[in-house]
């Protein structure tokens, strides 16, 4: 019956993988898991969700915050343009340049559309671990991980908001002609982080977690996969952002030096002699 849970999942997660290699290849974007990215965990969530008859106050406030994480991160994505043809992220082209055509490929699949997607659905394991057998009835723990997620939830939509705004004023004024220095957000939430969404969205998929130890599922359960590849995935991705970044605005290795990297902290100042004070790192 536990493992039986599973199967579906497992059989849309495999045609997740089939769907996005085929489309890369046929449309040579690599952004087609990109584009299911706030859509497949919601589906787990949901799937791991229902043979309770939706009773369970846990598992439902699971499938609700999941579906609120989903909703947000659907409309930033498609407002951006993650939707529309040739909407592909801007460091694929990056990587087919380090990367020669014949590896490109066995990256395309193995990392892109296989490993990927097993995340998708490895973040939603904690719903899993939280429907399996006997379970705590829910408590102080699982009102603690709504809140952080509720918390993350809601830096991450302020500091997207904050870099469309930035983004659409720098749009406008290049129009117009006029030059923006520097080229890249720093105020708001990201005077404090350079990557403050980043954080926020990896705070949300920890406090996810929580959800499955508070069910009784221990803190080592198999859920913990989830959290622990994401941060790993958006580590080898903000390097790749920031050395972009980089190259483009001559400025940002002074950011770099005076903001941390991610989690929020208060920014390095000058000394009196025009040096930079230390970095306080995250």
């Amino acid at each position: 019956m536990i493992l039986g849970q599973l199967v579906v999942p497992l059989w849309i997660c495999g045609a997740s993988m089939l769907v996005c290699w085929v489309l890369s290849l046929l449309t040579r974007e690599l952004s087609w898991v990109d584009r299911l990215w706030s859509v497949l965990p919601v589906v787990y969530v949901a799937w791991f969700a229902r043979p309770g008859g939706w009773h369970d106050p846990r598992l439902n406030l699971m499938a609700f915050l999941a579906a609120a994480w989903g909703a947000r991160l659907t409309f930033n994505f498609w407002r951006k343009g993650g939707y529309a043809p040739g909407g592909e992220d801007y460091r694929w082209a990056e990587v087919r340049r380090r990367v020669p055509p014949a590896w490109f490929q066995v990256f395309n699949l193995a990392f892109v559309s296989v490993i990927q997607n097993l995340l998708l659905l490895a973040i939603a394991l904690p719903a899993w671990v939280a429907a399996r057998g006997q379970r705590a009835p829910i408590g102080a723990l699982d009102f603690a991980a709504a809140a952080l997620i509720v918390f993350f939830l809601l830096g991450e939509t302020v500091a997207d908001q904050q870099q469309w705004r930035f983004q659409s004023e720098k749009r406008a004024r290049r129009a117009r002609g006029e030059a923006i220095e520097p080229g890249f957000v720093t105020t708001g939430l990201f005077r404090y982080s350079r990557h403050p969404n980043f954080f926020c969205e990896q705070g949300i998929w920890w406090g996810f977690y929580l959800f499955g130890v508070a069910a009784g599922g221990g803190w080592l359960n198999p859920s913990l996969a989830g959290p622990v590849a994401l941060t790993a995935l958006f580590h080898g991705s903000t390097r790749l952002t920031e050395s972009l970044s980089a190259r483009r605005y001559p400025a940002y290795a002074e950011y770099q030096q005076r903001t941390s990297r991610l989690f929020p902290w208060s920014p390095a100042r000058r000394t009196e002699a025009g040096r930079k004070a230390p970095l306080r790192t995250s």
